[in-house]
């Protein structure tokens, strides 16, 4: 195979970011999407679950299901030849105990036919990723604004402004590369801090909201081709502006049925 053909793996992940070359990361919730993800040239796909805010209206991440995680991930995974597939584990499927995360995310592993899951927290999530990672489940992890403690944290704001907390989040990344995680997204903080958490540890880094010093980088595909017109946040750049050509396009498919341009004699049998 090609270089650009290859499949990506955890372990070419990781040779990534010792060789320099930027990390392309997006969700997918569908095989379709998935699949013209996959054909871009994308390395991680990321099944989010950010589907509850995305597509189900919700105002956290926190209400996604196990179940639901499942049904998306092996939709996508079946859209996908090349990329990187990695499923975010659920409020509470990873939290309660190192042996319901070690259920649950083998379920993930075993139902979806994804190739990592990833899961929120520092070093008080270590345990359980060294115990996931020793029974043959990669793990990505995830620090700064973590989405399943949004109400801990007090909202959704720019983690590791203090100096305490960006020391915090340095350690954080460390204990999570010596549990064996093979990425970590960074969400939501200064650069400057991403980039000293980035130069500190050996696996790469993806960000989102954290600056371009990151070993990669991530969006939310829905966010970056404008058909999400909910979200306004400073990190978030619109490659496409698909709300507006969705909307133009049921209009106009809208005026020819009602006057009864369509079909017509070249899209009738």
């Amino acid at each position: 195979m090609s270089p650009d053909t290859k499949p990506v793996t955890t372990r070419s992940v990781m040779e990534m970011k010792r060789s320099g070359r930027k990390i392309v990361s997006l969700t997918a919730y569908d095989a379709l999407f998935a699949e013209l993800l996959d054909q871009a040239g994308v390395d991680i796909v990321l099944v989010g679950d950010s589907v509850s805010t995305v597509l189900c209206a919700q105002e956290t991440t926190l209400s996604a299901t196990l179940e639901q995680m499942i049904y998306h991930g092996r939709i996508v995974r079946a859209g996908v030849r090349r990329a990187l597939v990695v499923v975010d584990m659920p409020f509470l499927t990873y939290q309660v105990s190192i042996e319901d995360a070690k259920r649950n995310c083998g379920r993930v592993m075993q139902a979806t036919g994804v190739h990592a899951v990833k899961l929120e927290g520092g070093a008080g999530m270590a345990p359980t990723v060294r115990a996931l990672v020793d029974i043959g489940i990669p793990v990505m992890g995830h620090l700064g604004l973590t989405p399943q403690s949004v109400h801990a944290l007090g909202g959704y704001r720019v983690q590791g402004r203090e100096a305490d907390e960006a020391s915090r989040l340095i350690s954080d990344a460390k204990a999570l590369q010596e549990a064996g995680a093979f990425a970590i997204v960074l969400e939501l903080m200064p650069a400057a801090v991403a980039q000293r958490v980035t130069e500190a540890v050996r696996i790469p880094t993806i960000g989102i909201g954290a600056g371009p010093h990151c070993d990669g980088q991530v969006l939310v595909l829905h966010d970056m081709l404008g058909l999400n017109e909910h979200l306004n946040t400073k990190f978030l750049k619109r490659y496409a502006q698909l709300a507006d050509q969705v909307r133009d396009a049921v209009r106009c498919f809208g005026e020819e049925v009602r006057s009864g341009g369509y079909p017509d004699s070249a899209h009738s049998f």
